[in-house]
């Protein structure tokens, strides 16, 4: 009697070891961003003979519910077959997205913003060689209650052109949890938002989606390289 219930509670303890480390693997595995993707991006102003820029975003993210906190991992890269120059990175925050942080960079002037932005940094990169790339980590909150976009230009040295740019692209899902622990985003989908302590899900419309407009029009062709090269003007002017 003794030596069964003795196998019956070793046997309890191993099954319950094994589920922690199971609980455990999957935690590790949370923060995995995936492959990077290009998702939403397009070439704007002619670069440099033999130089070709691109950016690269996280195919999913993850949201902490309680902090709304987010890492984001953004990516320049130079897929020709001459050294970039000098360039700049900006990471742009839209919407329920807001940059809190890109290590290695300055934050934006609220002023130098475009419109319906709320955060930005800027990102000097001296030198791109060919083939290669340059990754930058992207502190963030996410509100779950709102849709989220981030943009990433990738301009000349001296701001004046635009040569790629990524975006605004949507992070989002059309599952939200509220209730869990944390919220999985996907690049490329749009968000419906989940009321702050609530399981229902708001009507979607121009009221819950006040940039959707902006966005569109920024992805459309020839509509990307206006964005900046818009804004050029007044900045210097300021």
């Amino acid at each position: 009697m003794s030596s069964r219930r003795t196998t019956t509670i070793a046997g309890s303890l191993v099954t319950a070891s094994f589920s922690v480390v199971m609980i455990l693997s999957g935690t590790a595995g949370a923060d995995d961003q995936g492959p990077g993707s290009g998702k939403g991006g397009k070439a704007v102003d002619e670069a440099p003979a033999g130089v070709k820029l691109t950016t690269l975003l996280p195919e999913k993210i993850s949201v902490d519910n309680a902090s709304k906190e987010t890492n984001i991992t953004a990516t320049v890269k130079n897929e020709g077959s001459k050294e970039s120059g000098k360039v700049q990175l900006l990471v742009v925050g839209f919407d329920g997205l807001t940059v809190k942080d890109v290590q290695g960079c300055s934050p934006i002037d609220k002023k130098n913003l475009p419109e319906g932005s709320n955060s930005g940094f800027s990102c000097p990169v001296d030198n791109l060689a060919a083939g290669k790339s340059t990754s930058y980590a992207v502190k963030a909150t996410f509100d779950i209650g709102k849709t989220g976009k981030i943009c990433l230009p990738v301009q000349s040295g001296d701001g004046k052109k635009t040569f790629w740019q990524q975006g605004p692209v949507p992070f989002g899902t059309t599952n939200p949890s509220p209730n869990a622990p944390a919220t999985p985003l996907l690049l490329g989908t749009d968000n419906q938002p989940v009321a702050p302590g609530g399981d229902e899900l708001p009507r979607t419309g121009p009221g819950v989606l006040p940039l959707g407009a902006v966005g569109a029009a920024l992805l459309t062709a020839g509509a990307a390289g206006l964005w900046w090269s818009q804004r050029r003007p007044r900045q210097r002017e300021s």
